[in-house]
């Protein structure tokens, strides 16, 4: 579109004002040469006298172009003549006014000058229909043809850089070595992953090994007679369990041929990277199957084992390209239902079909690839040696690009720390520009070698963000035993106490020490201390004193909790209170049943059934959870589950966690403590699973629940 060359082209000017009180504007149609090419004008007028100059609106229109010039702004714009509301006409002159109105309105307020207007238009947009007869449908349909067009050739292009960009990379791809990598799964990824199929007759068992192929029959339980002292044996055949193959030796897991399908099958991934276009690494993510089969025939005694084997196979189904200053690029492998064939291209599969790329082991050759390319220096074979455990390269790689430090955390031995950035959680970060590990992770210099020490653990790096953050100096004991309590609201305490006394605190309601590494005691750490920080806000925002040290200090910390929470919501507590109690009231006459039923205490805990709606109110607002809701009230009211009270035996009356089980399936819903979490998640889980058997064998003996709490480790 020649903007200029039209900006300069007089205007049609407006001969006469249309009569009508409704008609608002006038459009002015003219048929001009812009460079070698005509083009049709369309000048709208507001139908006054004083504008009949210059038009609202000037719209150019060429058979492959168009644009619409505000001569009041000076402004183009590539808008159709008709806005883009979906339900009213909106004309491009009157968008922004607010005005909308039925095409049948808009015939009324929107006219052409002259009849020859329209037949000029139609002459010009040939081959364009107006289903509804109206001037500006024409203009419209032609700029929806030539917008269609225009994006159906941008993709067109698109896809023709997207298929060249696809050819080469497979091009400058090296070939797959495919034995290397059968070889490698077979020494690593399947380890001792053969089958051997049995079945056993008296003391003797017919074994058929899919490693050999070979079938055999030997005796694996001691003969009395004299000749079966000479005969060879071999280990008793057994479900599940690894074995060796009496005739091969090799290792392999034991299948009874009754059991056995016909044809087994596993599946592992793996990586593999090789070098790109020189400084370049493509990535290669690998799936290999194993497939097991066990041969039958029909014998004298129905079916026989006659063989067995096993085969390996592998297939590529992603490749990441990595290149010097371009963002990583992954390929996916794909099959065409239309002609059978496997092709590959540059985006995902849609939906639950998605190709997946996860952490996998990687071939060893790959490090030793990286030598000479731009990522030689990225540390992921530090990196991967030091968490033990199977990574995604691509992962790594693609966080490594964007973040140059994780090689320097890396090799600080702050691997921690780097997988947390490696998951994209850069809430840990600093300042993403600095190159000094301290100035990066936000800390003291001085803290960098405790935090090496404890691996870059991420809730001491928050404390040391927090004491820097504060301008604070705390010792390395004061670090580490407020990382175990978590920081919660600490800025508060801190408001009316120094950071050891917090802490002596705490560890003095809690009844436990730091450091002691036991999950129980470190779990009723953190409880006390979130505890003790809401009390301390619910006294702030009750008004107390806060210089008095009866409301900073209690003797007992539970008790003063629960008191301010019924204090902060008395009123409304009370209503609540009396409320459910009115409507809930199966929960009160039950009470004694179900407590013969569900109660049971140990030396550490007790659990018990709630004695009444209200009760179970007190505990979710305590606890900051949802269990004084209705759906809860009225479940454990109509006898569909029941609300159970998990506390500790010493303060039976102090909420702890709250648990919902199915009355009659006895399965156990949900269990959570205060704010939704679950305190001393393992240990508590394993207590509440091992009570859940208590209760389906029928309440047994105390002694029975305990020695179960023993044997589970609780």
């Amino acid at each position: 579109m020649r903007k200029k060359e039209i900006e300069k082209i007089p205007y049609l000017g407006l001969s006469r004002v249309k009569s009508g009180k409704l008609v608002e504007y006038v459009a002015v149609t003219d048929i001009r040469q812009v460079g070698k090419e005509p083009c049709l004008f369309v000048e709208v007028y507001r139908n006054r006298k004083d504008t009949g100059e210059i038009p609202a609106v000037r719209i150019a229109l060429t058979q492959k172009d168009f644009g619409s010039y505000f001569p009041e702004s000076g402004t183009w714009s590539r808008g159709k003549i008709i806005g883009e509301s979906w339900q009213d006409t909106e004309m491009i002159w009157m968008v922004g006014a607010g005005i909308q109105m039925s095409e049948k309105e808009a015939a009324e307020r929107n006219v052409l000058q002259s009849p020859e207007d329209l037949e000029r238009i139609k002459g010009f947009l040939k081959g364009i229909k107006a289903w509804k007869g109206l001037w500006w449908e024409y203009i419209e349909k032609k700029q929806e043809d030539i917008i269609w067009k225009e994006r159906s050739e941008r993709n067109s292009r698109r896809w023709e850089r997207r298929k060249k960009a696809l050819e080469e990379r497979g091009a400058n791809t090296e070939e797959l070595p495919e034995q290397r990598i059968l070889q490698y799964a077979e020494d690593n990824l399947f380890i001792r992953e053969h089958r051997l199929y049995y079945k056993k007759h008296g003391a003797r068992a017919t074994v058929a090994c899919s490693g050999c192929g070979g079938v055999t029959d030997r005796r694996w339980r001691p003969g009395q007679s004299y000749e079966s002292q000479f005969e060879v044996k071999m280990e008793e055949p057994r479900m599940g369990l690894y074995g060796t193959c009496p005739m091969c030796g090799r290792q392999g897991k034991f299948v009874p041929q009754g059991k056995a399908r016909t044809t087994e099958r596993e599946t592992r991934h793996l990586f593999l990277g090789q070098k790109y276009k020189g400084t370049g690494m493509v990535m290669r993510y690998i799936e290999v199957e194993k497939k097991w089969r066990l041969e039958l025939t029909c014998g004298e005694k129905g079916l026989e084992m006659c063989g067995a084997g096993e085969s390996l196979d592998g297939i590529e189904i992603a490749r990441t390209y990595l290149e010097p200053g371009k963002k990583a690029k992954t390929d996916y492998h794909k099959h065409s239902r239309e002609n059978g064939e496997d092709f590959w291209d540059d985006c995902n599969l849609y939906g639950l079909n998605n190709i997946n790329i996860r952490p996998a082991p990687i071939m060893g050759e790959t490090y030793g690839n990286m030598k000479g390319t731009f990522l030689q220096y990225s540390a992921m074979k530090e990196y991967q040696r030091a968490i033990r455990e199977d990574i995604n390269p691509v992962d790594y790689l693609e966080r490594y690009l964007d973040t140059p430090q994780i090689e320097m955390l890396v090799k600080m031995g702050l691997t921690e720390l780097v997988g947390e950035l490696v998951k994209c959680h850069y809430g840990i970060v600093g300042d993403m520009e600095a190159r000094r590990p301290d100035t990066f992770l936000g800390i003291r210099k001085e803290r960098l070698a405790q935090l090496i020490r404890h691996k870059g653990d991420r809730h001491i790096l928050e404390v040391m963000q927090m004491e820097r953050r504060m301008g604070q100096n705390w010792t390395e004991g004061q670090v580490e035993q407020l990382a175990e309590l978590g920081m919660g609201r600490l800025v508060e305490a801190l408001d009316y106490m120094g950071i050891q006394k917090y802490l002596n605190r705490v560890s003095k309601y809690a009844g436990c020490g730091y450091g002691t590494m036991c999950s129980r005691a470190s779990g009723r750490l953190k409880e006390t201390a979130q505890m003790y920080l809401d009390y301390l806000g619910m006294r702030k925002k009750r008004g107390y004193d806060m210089t008095n040290s009866v409301y900073l200090f209690p003797r007992k910390l539970e008790a003063a909790h629960a008191k301010m929470v019924e204090e902060c919501n008395k009123e409304e507590y009370d209503k609540r209170t009396q409320e459910v109690n009115e409507r809930f009231q199966m929960i009160k006459k039950n009470y004694r049943k179900l407590r013969k039923r569900f109660f049971f205490q140990d030396d550490e805990y007790m659990i018990r059934p709630a004695r009444d709606a209200g009760e179970i109110v007190r505990e979710g607002r305590i606890l900051h959870h949802c269990v004084g809701g209705d759906t809860y009230l009225e479940r454990h009211d109509t006898g569909q589950s029941t609300i159970l009270f998990l506390r500790h035996r010493e303060a039976p009356e102090t909420p702890y966690i709250t648990v919902e089980i199915g009355t009659e399936a006895l399965e156990i819903r949900q269990w959570y403590g205060a704010h939704d979490k679950k305190p001393d998640r393992d240990r508590m889980q394993k207590w509440l699973d091992v009570y859940k058997t208590w209760l389906k064998c029928g309440n047994a003996a105390a002694g029975g629940m305990e020695a179960g709490m023993m044997a589970a480790g609780a």
